[in-house]
This record gives structure tokens, sequence and C-alpha cells, in this order.
């Protein structure tokens, strides 16, 4: 009989699998969004992974439709969402009466785009996303920025800053040099202006939005323009004089920096940044960039902004939203890159050794014990030499090991070894729980 040919195991380019010392520092930093999202009052939702490609598309802008992965099903034209806040506008605009408005919701999950892998970015990554639907209060604006300043620092990052910039500004900016109409082809051009400079930026503009370089060049010079807050607010004011809506956009950004710095966020953390366009098509009012001090070059880890005509592709109610999305795998490539994941750790704390070949219901019975009083145990499936279980448990990260031999079955003591340091001590099988509770914060 011929054996079947194998299979290469692989992954497509652009994917990657994730074993267990990638996938637990991954779940920490999702446990640590939701619990910020949840303190200021974000619920979570979930969509599905598939959409028609018709509510997908032509939302993000062209680039994002290409980079949509989109196929034929039986009769249906179907697509993968390429993010969530597209797929959020369909939710509200279908689910708006049982929801009620405003509607602050928080979503984590896959999203897939067909684009150049880079450092920290595939195909299929994961967005953490929160968003505020239904108001145009710049309320909701300030708290997007104090969310991830607490999601910054409650990851563990103490110097980073959060850039600020607002649409409306930008196009205000744009009417005073006669490139108003061409708005949305200029700004996606100059959003790449810290990936490709300003060259590739000038050319970007005469190619897609018809920009003489004078007209290109006048751009990237409001876009660089400097100084305190103040001093750019003030500057910023003085180019729209001319414009309603660039006037407006000035009276956000203000409004904005000043409720930040209400809530506590320093002025080294929070910046105004006029080169800030975020490329996406659908953004309307405040944006934000979030880069690392130690790497600023891996690029923004937290963006997001306003936009208040999304939903209207679903529905001719006026649902505004602003939101923001944490980049999990560009900032986890970031926090390695920086030393600051351990390289081992056990998803339970405490590893049961079993050796007493007769003894399985007492292990078993113990380990239900512990797990039932909040403490986190592997037991080890056969009884094997002790020597052989440790150097398992110590590889895999455990911080404390349990052994109860047929002795310590006997008398109802056991010795607790703490891992990393190679420490034992004697405990009553009746305190071991109480022990452990105070040994691993627990």
């Amino acid at each position: 009989m011929t054996r079947p040919k194998l299979v290469t195991p692989r992954t497509l380019k652009g994917f990657r699998d994730y074993l267990p010392a990638a996938m637990l520092p991954r779940e920490a930093l999702i446990d640590t969004a939701k619990r910020v999202y949840r303190s200021f009052g974000f619920s979570p939702i979930d969509t599905p992974a598939l959409e028609y490609a018709e509510v997908l598309l032509g939302k993000g802008g062209d680039e994002s439709d290409r980079q949509v992965y989109r196929f034929e099903h039986g009769k249906h034209d179907v697509a993968m969402r390429f993010d969530l806040t597209v797929p959020l506008a369909r939710f509200v605009a279908q689910h708006e009466q049982e929801l009620g408005l405003p509607f602050k919701r928080y979503h984590i999950g896959a999203v897939w785009r067909g684009e150049n892998t880079q450092r920290g970015r595939y195909r299929e990554f994961m967005q953490c996303d929160f968003d505020t639907l239904g108001t145009e209060s710049m309320i909701a604006d300030v708290e997007t920025g104090l969310v991830i300043h607490e999601l910054l620092r409650a990851i563990g990052f103490q110097e980073f800053t959060i850039r600020l910039n607002n649409r409306k500004v930008l196009n205000g900016l744009l009417e005073s040099v006669d490139l108003a109409d061409r708005a949305v082809p200029v700004l996606r051009a100059l959003d790449k202006l810290a990936k490709v400079g300003a060259d590739a930026v000038c050319e970007e503009m005469a190619r897609t939005a018809g920009a003489s370089d004078a007209q290109a060049r006048q751009v990237l010079a409001l876009a660089g323009l400097g100084g305190s807050d103040a001093e750019l607010l003030a500057r910023v004011e003085s180019l729209v004089a001319g414009s309603e809506l660039g006037r407006l956009g000035v009276a956000q950004l203000r409004e904005v920096l000043e409720g930040i710095a209400a809530g506590g966020v320093s002025t080294e953390r929070i910046k105004l940044d006029l080169s800030i366009a975020r490329g996406l098509d659908y953004y309307t009012g405040t944006i934000f960039e979030t880069f690392l001090g130690a790497l600023p070059d891996i690029g923004s880890v937290c963006s997001g902004g306003r936009y208040d005509d999304l939903a209207s592709k679903f529905t001719r109610s006026h649902i505004p939203g602003i939101g923001a999305s944490l980049g999990l795998d560009r900032l986890l490539a970031a926090m390695e890159e920086l030393a600051m994941l351990e390289s081992a750790a056990a998803p339970a704390p405490v590893f049961l050794a079993y050796f007493s070949a007769d003894r399985a219901a007492d292990y078993c019975r113990l380990a239900m014990d512990l797990r039932r009083a909040g403490i986190g145990v592997e037991l080890y499936p056969s009884p094997r030499k002790l020597g052989e279980q440790l150097k398992y448990a110590s590889r895999r990260g455990f911080e404390f090991a349990v052994i109860v031999g047929d002795e310590e079955w006997a008398t109802g003591v056991c010795q607790l070894k703490r891992l990393a340091t190679k420490e034992s001590e004697s405990v009553q099988l009746d305190d071991l729980a109480a022990r452990l509770r105070g040994g691993t914060g627990e």
C-alpha cells in the first residue's frame, strides 16, 4: 500500500503561528486592555469575520479596498474584515434601537489585510478597538485620549507620546493652498510622510491629486510647523482664519487638549502634530497616533479618530463616532525588543509532581482542591522520576513545585519548592492553599 505524500507544514506569507511563549503575554495584554476599557464604561461586542463585500468596500479608501481579502462563495460576494470600525458602523446601524445611543463599545478580534509585511505587522493581526457612538461631544474625544494614555501606562510604558491633530484643521489648511477639493488623496499621501519622506509624498500628491510641486511643498511646510501647543494653535488659527471648518477644528483641538490636561496627562505625553493625517478616508475630526519614546520608528501603536459620517452608508440616522485601536502585534514586537516580556511563563503558577503511581486519585483530589481555592495547578500526567518532572517544570516557567510522595501523604506534609531559587520548605497539606495564595500574590 502506497503511503500518501506528506504535506509540508508551513504558514502562508504574512501569517504566523503563536506558541505558548508568545500567546501568554498576548493574552495578558488583551486582559489589560479589557480592564482599562471597562473602567471607562465600554461594553464588549463581536461581529463576523466575513461580511458582504459591499459592507466593507468604499469606506477605507482605494488602498484599503485593494488590501481586502475578497472572494465569491456561492452567489455571494464576501470579504474578510480589514478593520473593526467599518463593521462597527454596520453593527450600530443594524442594532441602533436595541443598543440606544450614545453607545460605548470595545471589540478585540482578528482582521486581515493583503498588504506588504513589516516589523510587527502581519496580514492577519489582532485589533483592540474602543469607540463611542452617537455623540459629537468633545468629552468623547477627550476620553479617547485619556483611554490611550491609561492603556499605555497600564501596559507598563512610561515614555510615549500621543500625537493629536484634527482633519478639519487639515482641510482648512488645504483651502489656503487651493487643494480643498482634493483633500482625500492629499491627506492619504501626507499620512505616509514618516515612512517614505517628503519627496515621495510630493510625487504621490502630484500623481493622485494633481498638486503642483509648489502646492505639495506648501502642504509639507504647514504640516511641519513646530512650537509649543499654544504657539502652534495660535499660528494655525491665523492660517485658517478664512475657513469656517478650519476655525472649528482649531476650537476642537483646544478643547481636547485642555480636557486631556485636566485628566492629569502631562504635556510631554500629548503633543499637537500637524503632520498626523491618518490614511483612512472616513476620519472627519480629531485624530490620534501614539509613538513609543524608545522605539519611534516602529510606528504608531495606538491610533484612531473621529468619524462622523461612517454609518451614513447604512442608515439615514446621523450616528457620529470616535475611537481608537491598540496595535497589539506591533506593540508586542516593541515589548519584545525592549525586553519587557518574560522569556517563559506557565499559565498556572503551581506544578504538582506525580511520582507515587498508586496515588493517582489523591493527586487529582489535591490538584482540584487547590484550583477551587483559586490557585492554578498543572498535574504531571505520568509517575516519572522526580528529577525529570522538576526539569520539565523549570523549563515551563512554573513558580512553585509541590512534591508529595508516599512519606508526605502519610504525614500530611508536602515539600514546596520555589523553582527559581531552588528553596524548599515543608508545608502542611491543610495549609498549602493559604501558603500558595500568599506566595503567588493571588
